[in-house]
């Protein structure tokens, strides 16, 4: 899942970056209105959390620009409690409201809310638990589990697991992984893929008759249940 934080406060703005990136999440900022709803309208992403003060444009101004072509879920973070400002928000078309300062605990609980929320709509839904061999995967608990043992996985882990899983049968480049898993241009320098696939293989495969997890020589890695 992708997320836009548009929040002009920098601290605050990192500290959203570092822990909803570390819930599994693929996390874009800007810190005015002016670079948020560019990148709100030009991007794809699963849902905005927009803070209703900005420089440049406010909040409420993003969100009306916004609505005008995108329905893409809008979780508004302002320090105004009032009951007016948040009806004015929701009535704009934000679709949940948080007053700063807030628990993050419950931030996320807010996010997973909307995105759930917003799975009936899209087309194609993907199944919250994904299957091969004896390999079970709930995208929603976030747990893997293999021959009903429990699969210790970090954040990163897991999410090149469910992307190779999603995609089970098809090779992936090691640029595609570095890009859908890390958010990054790949550097050839780089072994951060290498690095996560040889230690997700230690914990998926290794202890396991059957391997799942193969590497095509030139090509990139491939998650399929072989003869």
């Amino acid at each position: 899942m992708k997320l836009l934080v548009i929040e002009d406060e920098i601290k605050l703005a990192e500290y959203l970056h570092k822990g909803l990136s570390e819930e599994g999440y693929v996390v874009d900022l800007a810190h005015t209105g002016i670079d948020g709803l560019h990148l709100a309208s030009t991007g794809d992403y699963d849902l905005l959390l927009l803070d209703g003060m900005l420089p440049g444009i406010d909040g409420l101004a993003v969100l009306t620009a916004l609505r005008q072509s995108k329905q893409t879920p809008v979780l508004m973070l302002t320090a105004r409690g009032q009951v007016e400002d948040r009806v004015k928000g929701l009535q704009t078309g934000a679709d949940d409201y948080l007053v700063k300062p807030f628990a993050f605990s419950e931030l996320v609980a807010r996010i997973q809310v909307l995105l759930r929320r917003s799975q009936p709509s899209r087309t194609d839904a993907e199944p919250t638990v994904l299957h091969l061999a004896d390999l079970d995967v709930d995208l929603i608990r976030r747990k893997a589990t293999r021959a009903g043992q429990r699969l210790d996985l970090t954040v990163k882990e897991f999410n090149l697991l469910s992307l190779l899983l999603r995609r089970q049968g098809e090779v992936l480049s090691r640029t595609e992984l570095a890009e859908q898993v890390w958010d990054m241009h790949f550097d050839s320098e780089t072994n951060v893929v290498e690095v996560a696939v040889r230690r997700l293989r230690n914990k998926l495969d290794s202890p396991f008759e059957r391997p799942l997890l193969h590497t095509v020589r030139g090509m990139g890695y491939v998650l399929e249940a072989r003869q």
